[in-house]
C-alpha cells in the first residue's frame, strides 16, 4: 500500500510541475507578445491599423490587375483575394520572424533558465493577433456585401488551430536551421516568395493544369486557403481527406520540429 501511495504522490507531483510549467510558458509568451507589439507600434500614429494596411494594399492591386484589367471572372473577387491574403499573411510573417527569432535574441537566450522554445511561439502568436484583427474586418465586409455570415463559420476555429499547428511546427524548424546555417533566412524569404505564387491567393486553384495538380496539391496552404474560403464565402470546399492528411502532417511537423529544436537548443548560446 505504501508503495502505491508513493507512486501516486510522485504522479501528482509531476502533474503539478507540468501545470506550473505550462502556466509559466503562458505568462512568458503573453509578456513577450505584448513587448513585441509595443515595440513594433511604438510612436506609431496608426498603431494596429498597419496590420491591415498590407493586405488591403495587396487587395487593391489584385483587384485592379486581375479583376479590372485581366478579368479572372471570379465572383466577389475582393473578398476572394482578401481571404487568401489573410491566411497567407499570417503564415508568411510568422515564418519570416521565427527564422530570426533565436539569432536576434542573444541576450534572452543567454539568460539562466530562459526557455528558447517560447520565441518561435511568440512569432506565430503575434501574427495570429494581426490575423484575427483583419479577420474581423473581412467578416464586416461580408456583412456589408450582403453575403452575411454562414453557419459554416463555426468551423473557422478548427482551421485556425490547424494553421497554428502547421505554422508553429515549421517555425521551430526554420528557427533551429537559421542558428546553424545563417543562409536559412535568405532561403526562407525566397521560398515564401515562390510559394506565394504557388498558392491560390489571387487566382482560383482550378486553373492549374490537371497534369500539375498532384504537385500543386502538395502545398499545404492550397488546402488551407480553399478551406477558409469554403467556410467564409461558401466556395467549393477542399477534399476532406486532404484536410485530414494535412492535420496528420501538421501534427507530425510540430512534434518533430519541437523535438529537433529542443535537441539543438543547448548549442544556441555558443552558436550566437
Amino acid at each position: 500500500m505504501a508503495g502505491g501511495e508513493t507512486h501516486h504522490c510522485a504522479w501528482l507531483s509531476r502533474s503539478a510541475d507540468n501545470v506550473q510549467r505550462l502556466v509559466h510558458w503562458r505568462d512568458l509568451v503573453r509578456e513577450l507578445v505584448g513587448r513585441d507589439l509595443k515595440v513594433r507600434y511604438k510612436r506609431s500614429w496608426l498603431g494596429f491599423a498597419w496590420a491591415l494596411a498590407n493586405p488591403l494594399l495587396y487587395l487593391t492591386v489584385f483587384y485592379f490587375v486581375f479583376q479590372m484589367a485581366l478579368s479572372l471572372n471570379i465572383p466577389r473577387y475582393g473578398l476572394f483575394a482578401f481571404s487568401g491574403m489573410l491566411a497567407w499573411g499570417w503564415f508568411q510573417s510568422s515564418l519570416s520572424q521565427a527564422c530570426t527569432a533565436i539569432t536576434q535574441s542573444r541576450e534572452l537566450i543567454r539568460l539562466p533558465g530562459f526557455v528558447p522554445a517560447v520565441l518561435p511561439v511568440v512569432s506565430v502568436v503575434t501574427n495570429l493577433i494581426h490575423f484575427l484583427l483583419a479577420l474581423v474586418l473581412l467578416i464586416l465586409f461580408l456583412v456589408l456585401d450582403g453575403t452575411g455570415v454562414r453557419y459554416s463559420i463555426a468551423l473557422l476555429p478548427l482551421l485556425i488551430v490547424l494553421q497554428f499547428i502547421l505554422t508553429l511546427g515549421l517555425a521551430f524548424l526554420v528557427a533551429t536551421a537559421n542558428v546553424l546555417f545563417r543562409d536559412t533566412q535568405h532561403l526562407v524569404v525566397v521560398s515564401l516568395q515562390l510559394f506565394f505564387f504557388l498558392t491560390p491567393i489571387f487566382y482560383n486553384a482550378s486553373i492549374v493544369p490537371t497534369r500539375y495538380q498532384p504537385y500543386y496539391q502538395l502545398n499545404p496552404m492550397v488546402h488551407l486557403v480553399e478551406a477558409y474560403r469554403a467556410v467564409l464565402l461558401g466556395t467549393e470546399p477542399p477534399s476532406a481527406i486532404a484536410l485530414l492528411v494535412l492535420t496528420v502532417v501538421a501534427a507530425g511537423l510540430l512534434y518533430g520540429g519541437y523535438k529537433i529544436f529542443v535537441r539543438v537548443s543547448h548549442r544556441f548560446a555558443e552558436e550566437l
